[in-house]
């Protein structure tokens, strides 16, 4: 009794993973859509046909329910109309058993979409449609691959990038691409952790198609092992092991001196402050060598090298945090600030290094 209970249990899903506001956005998403393709189609094929209302309705599901699938991507749902479109039509016209063309219309819409990148669910419906539509949809010929099933394509994706980013959901999803080390080594992060081809071996094992994106996979899988970490060792935090003692500069420095603390202090980077002694940017011995630096320079100032764009952590975050941008970021030090931008610490690799080391074991 117990062995069958688990069998029937498979066809009870786990719960989607969406929150209230995510389902709102999704429905609200969906209707617009909707709207949207029901006056396309009337105005192609003279009214409202069911036929092809069917597979526009089912890729607004993937556009605005998980528009971070790989199957609802703007290509998926463009292209892969397209495709299917096309071999429907052609299909319609060339076979004449309605049967064999429907299953072959099919079957070719798929198998030229895994190639071309464009796998789209919805799509076998548009390719069904171009065969069992009726007098309305056969009449247009290749046309209907234009219009109406192009541009209703191009305009639900333009809608569900437009909506999607309007509710705060980045769309066409993007997927993180690490800093590059113009080497052949993987990545640090990958080097101990799992890798891509640890992905590909397991998943070409495993067989089947999954609906996520590989990449994201794998940052699901980092996540996971971050978290794992921060439940096991504790919650050592940026304000337990950074250095206080912070030297900095000035916008207004002369180079020439933030070069002679640099040298003085053996660092790499200071924290560059502005008014109201608050961050403003961050020079390095990089920045000085990219500047075609002098030491004999007296006029130019720190402002003119610095780096502006300076990642910076809190005193409370999590030493978990800092692992990623350390590691895969390649960054070498870390200024870390209080919610008003004035600098309170600085975080080294050294110091990243040594707090691993000396956190305590479970």
């Amino acid at each position: 009794m117990q062995t069958g209970f688990r069998g029937w249990g498979g066809f009870w899903p786990q719960a989607a993973m969406a929150g209230g506001r995510d389902r709102l956005v999704a429905c609200i998403g969906a209707c617009l859509g909707m709207l949207l393709t029901q006056w396309i189609s009337r105005s192609a094929l003279g009214q409202a046909s069911p036929w092809f209302i069917a597979p526009m309705g089912a890729s607004a599901v993937l556009l605005f329910a998980v528009p971070a699938s790989p199957l609802a991507q703007p290509w998926s749902i463009v292209g892969g109309n397209l495709v299917a479109a096309s071999i429907g039509v052609a299909c319609a016209q060339w076979i004449p058993d309605q049967m064999l063309a429907v299953g072959c219309a099919v079957a070719l819409s798929i198998g030229v979409m895994f190639p071309l990148r464009c796998l789209h669910p919805p799509s076998g419906a548009v390719a069904l449609t171009a065969v069992l539509g009726g007098p309305a949809v056969h009449q247009l010929g290749f046309h209907f691959v234009w219009h109406p099933v192009l541009l209703n394509s191009l305009l639900l994706a333009a809608l569900a990038i437009l909506f999607n980013n309007l509710a705060g959901r980045p769309y066409p999803h993007r997927v993180p691409i690490p800093t590059s080390h113009a080497t052949a080594d993987l990545p640090p992060i990958e080097r101990s952790g799992v890798s891509r081809e640890d992905l590909h071996a397991v998943l070409a094992q495993h067989g089947g198609l999954f609906d996520i994106n590989e990449a994201d996979l794998q940052e699901i899988l980092l996540q996971a092992e971050m978290h794992a970490h921060q439940r096991r060792f504790g919650t050592l935090r940026c304000a337990d092991f950074m250095a206080k003692d912070v030297i900095t500069v000035d916008a207004h420095t002369p180079v020439a001196l933030a070069y002679q603390k640099l040298q003085q202090h053996r660092f790499s980077a200071l924290p560059v402050l502005g008014e109201d002694a608050q961050l403003v940017g961050i020079v390095s011995l990089h920045d000085l060598l990219a500047a075609q630096f002098s030491p004999d320079d007296a006029g130019t100032r720190v402002w003119q090298v610095m780096t502006t764009e300076v990642i910076t952590a809190r005193p409370e975050d999590l030493i978990t945090s800092l692992v990623r941008p350390f590691s895969d970021g390649g960054l070498h030090h870390m200024p870390v600030a209080d919610p008003a931008g004035r600098v309170v610490g600085m975080v080294t690799q050294s110091d990243l290094i040594a707090a691993l080391f000396h956190e305590p074991l479970p």
